[in-house]
């Protein structure tokens, strides 16, 4: 299978979105996000989303060069319109207007509407971290795109709506990112260009019933990803419904409805806190060291090496990851070819 260095991969990204009509901002900052996704073991949100990113562009569900337009803005408070703009880059813009109010407020919370994809959550929550911020993100599809059936149900009427937390914790922050699914619908597209079954437990076909096809997602009628809980998914589809309402109602934006809302992309809601300003920063990173070392050092069953916490996986793949290269299946790498191809952009060398 292809294997290819990470800074190749990057440099090949950043020109296939620069030859499809992004602006070098917008190729430099969407390409760095996509493959540090891949990286991290995101490979729903990563370089395969670039297919789409072009044809998104070809159809004017995102709009290059677009401006981050201010609604509304308070002392910690930011209401703002991404006009269908690249959502990663819309995403950071929202984060650098937030920063300096959380840092001097004490919290800051931003909404938009009208974004592209802003990829995945967890990079801005290891921003905030790095700046010694609390954040809290969560994101719906606009109203564009529904995946997720209610329990008892066989209809979706959701979408996966992520919801992402990180607080700072050293050089290991703790980073917790997932869909309020079984799993995340780009999971579900990778299968599906792979040509392979999905795991038994995250889909269900148009009737109802367990199925590992990932093509009944997207048939006509569709089937629907089951919600995070297992035999208690009215847990998860409870905090997708709240996500929903916090992230499409809450901006001014669209929520799931009968006729889906013309163009797909994300309402966003982003919360961002500055422990200085409540107990201390100092006393924060102390009851969060000895917080995270307690946890850590839970005698173990037998068989399990070490006690793993949110953000662990990420920082231990991105390390193998980096040294090692990148590896495709050869479908989802045939994707990628035949888009670059299309725009005559070399493809990059493989390892």
């Amino acid at each position: 299978m292809p294997t290819i260095a990470a800074d190749s991969l990057t440099k090949f990204a950043e020109a296939m979105l620069l030859a499809g009509g992004a602006t070098p901002e917008e190729a430099r900052i969407t390409s760095v996000s996509l493959v540090d996704a891949n990286l991290r073991g995101y490979e729903s949100h990563g370089v395969m989303r670039i297919p789409y990113y072009l044809d998104a562009i070809q159809s004017g569900e995102v709009v290059p060069a677009a401006e981050l337009k201010i609604l509304d803005q308070g002392a910690a408070r930011v209401v703002a319109d991404g006009q269908w703009g690249f959502g990663q880059v819309q995403a950071v813009r929202l984060f650098e207007l937030l920063a300096p109010l959380a840092q001097q407020e004490g919290l800051a919370v931003g909404t938009m509407i009208q974004s592209g994809h802003i990829g995945r959550l967890g990079e801005y929550n290891e921003m905030a971290a790095a700046r010694g911020l609390v954040s809290i993100l969560m994101v719906n599809s606009h109203g564009a795109a529904v995946r997720v059936a209610p329990p008892g149900g066989k209809a979706p009427r959701l979408s996966t709506n992520p919801l992402a937390i990180g607080v700072p914790c050293g050089d290991a922050p703790l980073v917790l990112d997932f869909s309020t699914s079984a799993t995340a619908e780009g999971k579900v597209r990778v299968k599906k260009i792979a040509g392979q079954a999905v795991p038994e437990g995250w889909l269900l076909d148009n009737e109802g019933n367990p199925t590992t096809d990932p093509n009944t997602l997207y048939g006509n009628p569709p089937g629907s990803i089951l919600p995070m809980g297992g035999t208690q998914s009215y847990k998860g589809f409870g905090l997708g419904l709240m996500i929903e309402i916090l992230t499409g109602a809450l901006s001014g934006g669209v929520t799931a409805r009968p006729v889906p809302y013309p163009k797909k992309g994300n309402c966003v809601f982003m919360m961002l806190v500055d422990p200085a300003r409540f107990g201390g920063s100092d006393h924060f990173a102390a009851e969060v060291t000895q917080l995270v070392d307690y946890i850590r050092t839970t005698p173990r069953v037998e068989g399990c090496n070490e006690i793993t916490l949110p953000g662990d996986p990420e920082r231990k793949l991105y390390a193998a990851r980096k040294s090692t290269g990148l590896v495709f299946d050869p479908e989802n790498w045939k994707a990628l070819a035949t888009a670059a191809d299309k725009l005559g952009v070399a493809l990059p060398a493989l390892l």
